[in-house]
């Protein structure tokens, strides 16, 4: 028997009055710094009350839109919002469906080859010199394990410095937003333990020789390298991960390897 659907929740005046000022606001081309109308304004222009306006305002404010100033000179001043709360929600989002590094590199594979043609002749000499300090601070690495949670990092902010010198704005935005999913990964499954020499190696030489195809300006020889360094990188993931859970189980198998039974079993024969 089929389910009945349920009814889409009916939205609240004050996020129907947030659509429309964001619909304004694009229509208008309005930029950083300009300012809306006064609560007074929106009052008599949406027929609300105050209390549905400031919420409207609120809703913007949360969602980085707005900034909103008490006192003289104060009121709701447009504000460009960075990538990372939006980027945080969709990783909220993934967080509860289980995704593994084979899915993000399914889709990685893809877009990072394309952000890393696009930069090609576009990255001026103070990027391609960020890039390879970012290579020189990688391979000063030791072996605690802060630092090789650092050097992931670095290795990530790598691409991200390519994402920021994207010319297209939504492969720079889903470029960031995969290095934040990885970015994740390495923290929930301590991916930068067990220390990986043939992993950073590969990494700091697909690295270096991207650069210099950089310099070069060698479009073909960028597709190639940075396709080769994805699929490297994705096939690193998929023994980490499989270590990793390997590691799992034999944890698992030594905490319940007593005389003793387990202690859910006990509390389930205890009846709580």
């Amino acid at each position: 028997m089929a389910q009945t659907p349920k009814p889409r929740r009916r939205q609240k005046l004050a996020e129907l009055i947030s659509d429309d000022i964001k619909r304004w606001i694009a229509t208008e081309g309005m930029t950083e710094g300009d300012r809306l109308p006064n609560e007074k304004t929106l009052m008599e222009l949406y027929g609300c009350a105050k209390g549905t306006v400031r919420e409207s305002l609120k809703i913007l404010e949360v969602e980085g839109l707005i900034t909103l100033k008490t006192g003289p000179g104060g009121g709701a001043i447009l504000h460009t919002p960075s990538m990372e709360p939006a980027s945080r929600m969709l990783r909220n989002f993934l967080h509860f469906r289980s995704l593994d590094g084979h899915q993000v590199y399914q889709l990685r594979r893809l877009l990072e080859v394309e952000l890393a043609v696009s930069v090609v002749g576009r990255l001026s000499a103070e990027e391609l010199e960020s890039l390879a300090s970012n290579i020189g601070a990688c391979e000063c690495s030791h072996p605690s394990d802060e630092d090789q949670r650092r050097q992931r990092f670095l290795e990530l902010e790598f691409h991200n410095l390519l994402a920021r010198a994207c010319p297209n704005p939504l492969l720079a935005f889903m470029c960031r937003f995969l290095n934040d999913m990885l970015r994740d990964l390495v923290v929930v499954k301590k991916a930068y333990i067990p220390e990986r020499k043939q992993f950073d190696a590969a990494n700091h030489r697909y690295h270096r020789e991207l650069v210099e195809a950089f310099r070069d300006e060698d479009r073909e020889r960028v597709r190639r390298l940075m396709d080769e360094h994805m699929r490297d990188a994705e096939a690193h993931m998929s023994a980490l991960e499989a270590e990793m859970a390997d590691q799992m189980l034999i944890s698992q198998e030594t905490l319940f390897d007593t005389d003793q039974d387990s202690p859910l079993l006990r509390l389930v024969s205890q009846g709580r």
